[in-house]
């Protein structure tokens, strides 16, 4: 599916962005709800998603940057109260925004990812491309349900995605602003140790981390979704 733009009728934009080899569709229904409460929601399609994995194999993470950024500037242009959430590598996105966006008013990373166990082998067979792809990381989800997200994952794609997570381990005591970090309890794809790091390791005053016990990692698409919406449209208000 391509991206989700709507205009809103609040003063309030909220980006939301989705994870490695998976689409919007993960957070379709985190997006369509802010939507229904009148926030400015835009919701990106990054690039090489939602095609294919050759589509994937070659792009570079300060692609995925760029969507994001073209995605807040339209969101600027209709409000300057702007809020990121973002589900695994969109968690990590949405760290980076914050680093980067000090006037951002409040992040909401899901299952963010800022370290993995195998960083070292997905460096290496990521430059050497060799093997071209391993299996797909999608569809970790508790419920059943199936995420629209890639069966391979290339491993040049997965070199960028070390690569942007460096990027943001490196700059993550710059985050300030107020953050609530989802992480669920049985993870299978992101170690929860992930959401322990950032909630240490930023520097913001106002920082809560909210453990999900029904969710594995595609937890915007499991039984915690109506709990992350809500618990954000709660933070969102707080922080207006």
């Amino acid at each position: 599916m391509e991206g989700f733009f709507r205009e809103g009728t609040r003063d309030v934009g909220v980006l939301v962005i989705h994870g490695f080899t998976g689409s919007p569709a993960s957070m379709q229904g985190i997006a369509e709800f802010f939507a229904d409460q009148g926030f400015n929601v835009a919701l990106p399609r990054l690039a090489g998603h939602g095609t294919t994995p050759e589509d994937l194999e070659n792009r570079k993470y300060t692609e995925w940057i760029d969507d994001v950024e073209r995605a807040y500037q339209w969101l600027r242009e209709r409000t300057n109260r702007v809020f990121v959430t973002g589900l695994s590598m969109g968690g990590t996105l949405t760290l980076y925004m914050g680093e980067k966006h000090p006037e951002l008013l409040g992040l909401l990373p899901i299952n963010a990812a800022v370290r993995l166990p195998k960083e070292g082998i997905m460096l290496i067979a990521g430059a050497l491309g060799v093997p071209r792809f391993t299996k797909g990381v999608g569809g970790d989800i508790k419920k059943g349900v199936p995420e629209p997200a890639y069966t391979l994952t290339p491993l040049k794609a997965a070199r960028q995605l070390v690569l942007l997570m460096r990027l943001v381990r490196d700059n993550i005591t710059t985050i300030k602003q107020p953050i609530m970090i989802f992480s669920s309890r049985d993870d299978h794809v992101v170690p929860p140790d992930n959401q322990k790091w950032i909630y240490e390791h930023v520097s913001s005053e106002d920082k809560e981390l909210v453990s999900l016990e029904n969710s594995y990692h595609v937890a915007t698409m499991d039984y915690d979704a109506d709990l992350i919406m809500h618990k954000s449209l709660e933070f969102i208000e707080r922080h207006l």
